[in-house]
Order: C-alpha cells, then structure tokens, then sequence
C-alpha cells in the first residue's frame, strides 16, 4: 500500500535507516511497500536482503525529484524494469546540468509510473502511468475531472520519517542541504509532517471512500516482483577473459607453467609442480580462474608502461599469483598456507590488493574502464561526524562561531547550556551516522558479468568514473567482488629515485630493483634494520615501528614479515606482543609456549600473529573443520559483522578444547587471543609483500640515501612531513637550499650532494608562475639579473615577492630586501597577461635603494612562512639560547634516572587506556638531530598537553625496555622562540641583536 517510501539515503532528507523502515512496516501490519528514495538506489539491496527477516515484500523504484520537488516516482515491475530505471536515473546524476523532466522523456521499460496529483494534469496517461492522490488531496478529487478515472488513480501515502522528532530532523538536513537558517527555510524545499507510516488498517479508513485506489494500488505491488539471492550467493564478477570457461582455464595453466623459469630457473623442486596442480584444481572448482587473469591482463598491461606496482593481500599465499607475477611473495620460501587463500568452503574469490605510484594509477584505472564492459568504482559513504555536525546545526540555528568552538570542543554542562544549544548537541548526537554524502571507495573496483545498472544506479564524481550507489559491503551481498585498486607514494618515490640514480650514475649498469634475493642478504641493509635508521623507507620508518625494530633486532627477511604483522593491533592487543620479542630476543623464553602452539607455529615461537595462525590454532587447537574456520578468517577481515562471525564458532571451540581435556584457563586465554584479531590481523603473505616493498626502499637508502630523499620529498615522504625528510637528507651530510630561479625546478632535484627545493613546496605560488619560469628558462637560458626575470617573465607583485623572500634571486648578490624594493618600483599592480609581446624594450630605471641587509632568522621565518618549516636548526630560534648538553645519545646509560632534555616535537600519537583516558606518545628531535620517544600517561597529558609545533622542554624518567629508550614524562612545556624578527622591535637572542649568523649564533654558544 506504501508506494513512497524514503531511508536516510534520501540524503539530507529522510530520517528513517533502511532496516528500522522494514521493522516500522511490521509494527504497523504493511506487508508490501515500495522503497522510493529520492534520486537514490543506496539502500535498494540492503532492504531487499533484510525483508524476509521481517516477512515483507519490498518492491524497488525511484522518487524522481529536482531539489525537493518531486516530478514522478518509477516503480520496477521485474529486475529488467529496475535496470531500466537505474539506467534512467544515472543519465541524470552523471550529468548535474540535466534537470529531470515533468515526466520520463523516455520509455523506462517494465516499469510504473506514479506522478504526484494534480487537478488540470493536460496530459493523457499512458497504461503503465498513475496519479497518486495523497490523504490531502482527497476532497479535491470529488471535484476534480480525475474522479471519472478512478481506475488510473493510486495511493500515495509518502513515508519520510517516523515520528515528530524526525519530521524535525528532516527540517534541520534540509535547511542544512539548503545553507540557510532554519527560520529562512522554504515550505517548498521541505516534506509534509504527515509524511509518516500509519498502521494498515487507518491507511484503509482514510480511503475508504474510494476502495478503487486501494484496489489498484494492491493489484500495482502485485505486479511487481524483483529478485536478488542473497544465500549462498555465487561470484557475479566477469565469468570469462576469454570466450569461455575452458579456453580461460587453458591460458591460466599456460600461464603459471610459462612463470616457472622466471621465478625459479631451470631447478625446480617437485613440490612446486604438487602445489601449482593443487592449486589450479581448486581455483578451477570454484569458479576463480577469470578472477586471476582479469588480475594478471590488468598488470600485463601496467608492466607494458613500465609502472612499479605490489600485489598484496591473501593472494600472496598463492603460487599461481606468485607465477602470473601479480604478487612477488614466494609461498614456498615462506611455507604460505594456501587454505587461508582460497579453500573449499570459501564463495568469495581471493583478495588482491593492487598497489601502484600515485603518479600511475589513474591510467590503470582508464584501462581497466577501457578493456572491461561493466565496470564501476565503488561508493563509500560520508557519515555526519559529531563535529561537523555540531557546526551545520550551529550554523542552522545562527549560533555565533565562539558558542560552536565551545560545543565541538566538548567543554560544556549540557544542563548550563542555552535551549538553542542543547537543540544542536541532541540532534548533532541523532543524526551522527546518517549518511550524509556519497564518496567513492580508496580504491575498489567492479567488474561485472551483468550491466553494474543491473544492481543499482551510478554516479559521475570528479574523477570522471561511473560510481555505484552502494558501499563494497552491499556489493558484496551480492557477489560482485571488488579488485582492489591502490595507490601508494612508497611506490612513487622508489620508481623516482632509480630514475634519479640512472641519471646521476650512467656509467653504472641499471638498478635491479626487483633483486629482492640480493637484498636479503647485503649487510648494509640488514645495519639500517638492526639500527632501526629506516626513516623514509615504507613501512618500517612509523615510531612505532623503528621502536619495534630495536626490541627485535631484525635483520632478516622472515624477521621483518613477522614485524610487519606484529605491529598490529589485533597482536598488540593480545598482550602477544611482548611475548613474541621475548621468545625472539631470548631463546630460553619459547619453552613457555603451550606445546601444541609451539608445534602450529614454531617460526613465531607459538605466538599468533598471522591470520593464518588463527586458522591453524582454530583447527589444531579448537578442533573446527575448514568451514567454521573460514566464519573466523571472515570475521578477521573487519570488512562485515566481525564480532557476529567469531560467536558462531566460540562455544564449539570451548566445548571441543574441555572435551579434549584442556585446561579452561589456557583456552580462556587461546580465545581471548582469537578474538583480539577480529578486523586487525594480517595475512602472513600481506605481511611479507609490505616486507618486499621494504627491502626495496632499504636498498635504495642504504646505498643512495640522497637520492632517496630527494625523491621521498617529491613524493611527499610516507609517514612524516617534509620537514622531517629534508631534516634526514641533512643528517646524511646533504646540504639544503631553498629554491632558485636558475637552478630549481617544479621538483626537488639533486646536484652532487646539494639538493636544491622545488618551486612546488613553496605556499600561495602559482603553477602558471612555475610554468612561465620553467619554460622561458629552457627556450632562453639563465637569467642574469632582476631586471632581465622582469624583461622575460611576467608576474605579479605578489608573486615575485614570493620569489624574493625565498631568496630566489640570491645568484644576484644582492640583499633580497633591496630586491623587494625594486620589484615594488618596477612592476605595476596590473593584471598579467599570459603573454606579453612587445617590439622595443624599455629602459629600466635603476634606483638606489637604501642598503637593507637580513639576517639569518629573518631568512628562517621567511621559509617558515613560505615553506611550512625553517631550513635551520629550529633551536636556533629559541629566545632564550640552550645550554644544555644532554643528548638522546646519552640516555641509554641513564635508565631510572630523571633528566630534563630538549626536543623538537615531529609527531604524537594519541590513544586510550583501558579506562578509556587519553594518554600520547611523542616524537621529537634532539639539537644533533637524534631521535627522542617520550610516553604521556592520561594524569600528565591532561596536566601538560602538547601545545602545537616547537621545542619543549621534557622532564621525566629515562626508561630502557629491549634495548629501546622511552622518556616517561612527568612535566613538558613548550619553549618560547624570538618573535619574528621582520616585525620585532627587540629581542634577547643574540643573532637578532647584533644582526649576525648563525656562525656567530654556534661560536657565541660555545
């Protein structure tokens, strides 16, 4: 009888969540109901999945409206006629200059159409064509020409919220979606109050003058029947790269038997051929083979570019993917359990996760929408965060911005706060969750054997894609699985620096960078990893990390995959962490282990730390079979309803281990460890192609560490920011110079051991300016002075000073002050044109300006200003100058004793106890350069919070865990620097006073 029925992914305008609709329906005895979002199909499958739960019939459409004016409502009479209507729909959303027209401009094939009511309709209706008559509308039909044609009139009765707090709700997103007041919002942009589910029964009385418009709505919602199977549901990804199944099959055994001399030469050991038929049995049984060459065409095609690329995930388990070279990961070097990949009870294809430059992965992606019919990006939906909403309300009900500061920041009494501000803080708390607007996926992909408009309609972002309307959960319902689409700068920046190295050194054959044979064995590598000097390097440089690193020792391939996944949270939170190093560091710690464990996973010392082991443990330990172990390997991929897959299989497991006679605290305790994996866990082979991407930066910054940089700052580094790579490029003895006019380019570059910055990294320059210096550089040559950049180049004030204040034009030898000067006589205000062609040159006028010199500290807050960082030692800036001569090097021979130390902060990490306190971790910089790691227990980071960028001061107790050193704060404040000293009047730092530098700064020091 519903034929209007609106979920909260009628964004900014419904309230209700797709499931609480079904479970609304129910309490009020509605069998069948429409789902009719506006211009949406988000929800379409998730409601149709959750139906039978509540016993209703759903039938899937479309409210069609401009803004909130609502123009026609498309009803699917089969999946054909959905299709049609997705099709229809996605016409408009790819193209937001399109209006939607009074009625279809097109015929939507096996479809309804219900148009809202109107007296003087001039249009005759054709036979698939309704007029919805709303209870308001009732009284006017008895007088209306369309009470003769009763048997084209239907019910339409709009469901958009629930209740009165929801029709509320629906005022504030709408007056938010329309950036106004909600005193200023219009009648028009916003629905009815009455536009709420009555029981069956009453939606009858209230028409039951007119029985025919029941009538005819029931036969309508009978008509209509649309199927999707969401049990057991198999693989709707593309069936076939070639003609057919068989012809598929035969291409990817060529394949994997024409890898084998790449990947292991003309000695090949027997187990490699059992495990290439063992695999290519089950991969065939299940239906996977397009799976692996729609991966491997992909990469064919991405190697023919010569684009770097890393296939991750549980594929890397796989020999086949080993061969096909999707992964590089051997499963026979690291004995990959290849059920955790794929096995019998699994209905999914293996996850690939793709990985390419930053620079690379849009034309992959052109390619793959080039080569594949049906292929869409996946959507991800944006939620009302609480902050963000908090000031959308704020900015609804006309709070001034000091009263929303005050309320995102959580510091009020709800019971002291204003009526209007309570309102913001109760509906900012409802609406946290609702979807508030469609993103696109970071990278997944579908490629469908049935049109993607088959399942729901898409959309056109920026990117120039089709999107779906649903999220990779919903696809996955489904069976559309998605391939996995990345983009890394790790991968950038070492394709960046081998082109660097092979320009620099050509009298060197080319890099290898592939050789990863070579580099599990070079003793430079294995120093960086034991040392932990791995800043740069992809995944291996996070404090975190370089701390772990130093517990273990690392200094081998196997070590470093098991770091890898160690790291995170789902060991960590076990407590198997500090087991793991213990076992790793002393040998006589692993008889701790529980035999049996010690006997499943004697590489990690009977410690969990893959996904794989969880399996294992599962079905060794917990006596599950395959397929209970499989819901356990579904619920550790935190993609779904974790916590419900671990439940399913937690009472067998508790049962099966007492009945084996085990005692119930070590179960308790093996379980507690099962479960701390849900949504965290690694598989063993991701662990180890992160460790070959390692290996391959660990090379390159171990025998080219300027190089590097270079290209690690091009790249916009990984974990850090800049100013922390060039800080590393200095420590390897590189000398840093801001960017020049004759010199620099829109990248950093490197010449010998100097790097000079690029135009790019400076703030507010334009790329037009870039591009103008760049291009008349190469077709003119060097310029010679002020003067002849002016001659050559047009540009701004704004901009030339920009250039000035860098001290771009320092090849002139002359003070950029003075320079300032003259660019303001010499340049006018005017608009610059992209061209400026003129017959005769005109005189310049050279005035005497007055001598203006500047010092080194007015140079560095010039480069913090332009840069976001200072190309000097930052204590050099500190009012008061530092005395002391504690170093991070000195602490490992202070453990337990209280120092005061000086640090320049880099990074923090917040968390929470297990209380729920907040508590920080801290990473600064010592005055040589060195690495200090502070920890803030929730009592001291309340008391001494960390207050923005700077030195601090940090007094606390130096503590030594595996050879690591940790400062244990007990007191932290933030040193005062000069005041700028472009602007200052006075100050008591000597550099400041006297107009000296930094030399003198260093000398007057010591």
């Amino acid at each position: 009888m519903y034929l209007n029925c609106h979920t909260y992914f009628s964004l900014r305008y419904g309230t209700i969540k797709p499931e609480q609709l079904l479970a609304i329906a129910s309490e009020n005895g509605v069998q069948t109901l429409a789902l009719t979002d506006i211009n949406s199909t988000s929800a379409c499958l998730d409601v149709m999945r959750l139906s039978k739960k509540y016993k209703i019939k759903s039938v899937l459409g479309v409210d069609f409206r401009n803004r909130a004016k609502q123009q026609f409502i498309l009803i699917a009479k089969n999946n054909n006629g959905f299709h049609s209507i997705n099709n229809y729909l996605s016409k408009f959303l790819h193209n937001s200059d399109l209006q939607i027209p009074e009625r279809p401009d097109e015929d939507i094939q096996d479809s309804f159409v219900i148009y809202p009511y109107q007296s003087g309709k001039d249009f005759e209706l054709k036979q698939n064509e309704f007029l919805g008559i709303t209870p308001q509308n009732l009284n006017r039909l008895k007088f209306s020409k369309w009470n003769q044609f009763k048997h084209k009139l239907v019910v339409l009765k709009t469901v958009s919220f629930q209740n009165k707090k929801g029709f509320n709700t629906h005022r504030l997103l709408r007056a938010i979606d329309n950036n106004t007041l909600l005193s200023k919002l219009p009648k028009s942009e916003e629905g009815s109050i009455n536009d709420m589910m009555l029981p069956y029964n009453e939606l009858c009385e209230t028409y039951a003058e007119f029985p025919k418009l029941i009538s005819n709505t029931e036969q309508l919602l009978q008509r209509c029947s649309i199927d999707f199977n969401f049990e057991n549901v198999a693989p709707k990804n593309q069936k076939c790269l070639t003609e057919n199944k068989t012809t598929d099959y035969q291409l990817l055994k060529q394949l994997t038997y024409d890898g084998i001399s790449y990947r292991y030469g003309t000695d090949v050991e027997q187990k490699v051929y059992d495990r290439i038929e063992k695999e290519l049995s089950i991969i065939k049984q299940q239906n996977f083979v397009s799976y692996f060459l729609i991966n491997w065409k992909i990469l064919e095609y991405a190697r023919s570019k010569d684009y770097y690329y890393v296939g991750r995930g549980s594929g890397a388990n796989s020999i086949i993917a080993y061969l096909l070279r999707i992964t590089d990961v051997d499963p026979i070097e690291l004995d990959l359990y290849f059920e955790r990949f794929i096995n019998l009870f699994r209905q999914n294809p293996p996850d690939f996760d793709l990985d390419f430059s930053w620079r690379d992965r849009d034309d992959i992606t052109n390619y793959i929408f080039k080569t594949f019919k049906h292929t869409a990006l996946i959507a991800v939906y944006n939620t009302f965060k609480f902050k963000a909403s908090v000031r959308e309300l704020g900015k609804v009900f006309g709070l001034p911005k000091a009263e929303m500061d005050k309320l995102t920041r959580r510091k009020y009494n709800l019971n002291q706060l204003d009526k209007l501000s309570q309102l913001v803080i109760k509906y900012a708390t409802y609406i946290q969750g609702f979807p508030n607007y469609l993103g696109i996926h970071a990278g997944g992909i579908l490629i469908s054997e049935q049109p993607i408009h088959y399942y729901c309609a898409t959309f056109m972002p920026p990117k120039g894609f089709a999107t779906t309307q649903f999220d990779m959960v919903v696809a996955e319902d489904i069976g559309l699985y998605k391939f996995d689409i990345l983009s890394q700068r790790g991968l950038g920046k070492i394709k960046e620096a081998v082109e660097i190295i092979d320009a620099n050194y050509t009298e060197q054959p080319p890099i290898d960078i592939h050789d990863i044979k070579r580099f599990k064995a070079d003793e430079r590598i294995k120093d960086l990893l034991r040392n932990a000097k791995a800043i740069g390097c992809f995944y291996v440089e996070s404090p975190a990390m370089r701390m772990l690193l130093k517990k273990l020792q690392v200094d081998d391939y196997l070590g470093l995959v098991a770091a890898s996944s160690v790291i995170r949270p789902g060991v960590a939170k076990s407590g198997m962490m500090r087991q793991y190093i213990l076992r790793y560091r002393y040998p006589e710690k692993r008889k701790d282990a529980h035999p049996v464990l010690a006997q499943i996973m004697p590489e990690t010392y009977g410690v969990m730390v893959y996904q794989e082991d969880v399996i294992k443990v599962a079905h060794y330990f917990g006596g599950l079979d395959l397929g209970e172990s499989d819901m356990l390997r579904r619920g550790m991929s935190g993609k779904f309803r974790s916590r419900n897959e671990f439940l399913k299989v937690k009472q067998k497991f508790f049962n099966n281990c007492i009945n084996a006679g085990k005692p119930e605290a070590l179960v308790a305790d093996v379980w507690r460890q099962i479960e701390s994996f849900a949504g965290y866990a690694f598989a063993k082979g991701h662990s180890a192609s992160y460790a070959v991407e390692s290996y391959q930066s660990l090379f390159l910054k171990a025998y080219y560490p300027l190089e590097y940089m270079t290209a690690t700052i091009n790249n916009f580094g990984g974990f850090y920011s800049t100013e922390l790579y060039v800080h590393e490029a200095r420590m390897h003895n590189a000398t840093i110079e801001a960017p020049c006019i004759n010199r620099s380019f829109n990248q950093a570059i490197i010449k010998g051991t100097t790097i000079y910055l690029g135009f790019m990294f400076l703030q507010s320059l334009e790329s037009k300016t870039i591009h103008r210096i760049l291009n008349e550089r190469k077709k003119n040559g060097t310029f010679q002075s002020l003067d002849d950049y002016i001659e050559r180049v047009p540009i701004s004030i704004e901009q030339i000073s920009i250039l000035i204040k860098i001290n771009a034009f320092r090849f002139t030898n002359i003070n950029k002050r003075e320079l300032l000067w003259e660019a303001h006589l010499k340049i006018s205000k005017t608009v610059i044109q992209d061209e400026v062609i003129t017959l005769f040159k005109t005189q310049r006028i050279n005035y005497n300006t007055p001598e203006l010199p500047s010092t080194d500290l007015e140079n560095a807050f010039d480069s913090i200003e332009l840069l976001g960082f200072s190309l000097c030692n930052p204590f050099f800036l500190l009012e008061t100058p530092s005395i002391s001569n504690l170093r991070a090097k000195h602490l490992i021979k202070l453990e337990n004793k209280l120092i005061i130390i000086e640090g320049y902060l880099i990074t923090t990490k917040n968390t929470k106890t297990a209380n729920g306190k907040i508590m920080h971790f801290g990473t600064f910089l010592d005055r040589d350069g060195d690495f200090l790691d502070t920890v803030h227990f929730p009592p001291v980071a309340a008391k001494y919070p960390f207050r923005g960028k700077g030195i601090y001061s940090i007094i606390g107790k130096v503590m030594v865990e595996f050879d690591c050193v940790t400062i244990e704060v007990s007191k932290m404040e933030r040193l005062a620097i000069i005041e700028d000293p472009r602007y200052a009047v006075k100050s008591l730092n000597p550099t400041f006073q006297n107009k000296r530098s930094f030399t003198d700064l260093k000398r007057a020091i010591s």
